[in-house]
C-alpha cells in the first residue's frame, strides 16, 4: 500500500515507514529489508519519526492517536489521546523528551 511519511533513525541504519494499510514498518536501511511491522492503529498513519536515540518510533494516524513504539521490539508503549481530528504530522523534540503532533484539528 501507499507509503504516506520515512524517517531515518539518527545513526543511519534504520527507516521507519508510516503507511496507508494501518501499519508502521523498520527498515534495515543498508539492506532493504524488513526488520518488524507494528500494528495498533485503526486507520492509516500519516506520520512516522524516530526518537533522537533511535530507541522510539512514534506515529500518527487518521485514527487521531499518536502511539509510541519500542524500536528494538515493535511492542507498543503508550498511546497519546487528545486529537478529535486526523493526525498529519508528529515530530519530537531534539532531546527526546517532547512529542508534537498536528492535525485537522
Amino acid at each position: 500500500r501507499e507509503v504516506t511519511s520515512v524517517a531515518f533513525s539518527s545513526d543511519g541504519t534504520c527507516v521507519v515507514t508510516g503507511s496507508y494499510d494501518k501499519t508502521v514498518k523498520i527498515w534495515d536501511a543498508k539492506e532493504g529489508t524488513k526488520f518488524c511491522t507494528l500494528r495498533g492503529h485503526l486507520h492509516p498513519v500519516a506520520s512516522v519519526a524516530f526518537s533522537p536515540d533511535s530507541k522510539r518510533v512514534v506515529s500518527g494516524s487518521f485514527d487521531t492517536l499518536v502511539k509510541i513504539w519500542n524500536a528494538a521490539t515493535g511492542a507498543a508503549v503508550f498511546t497519546l489521546r487528545g486529537h478529535v481530528g486526523e493526525i498529519e504530522t508528529v515530530s519530537l523534540s531534539p532531546d527526546g523528551n517532547r512529542i508534537v503532533s498536528g492535525g485537522d484539528d
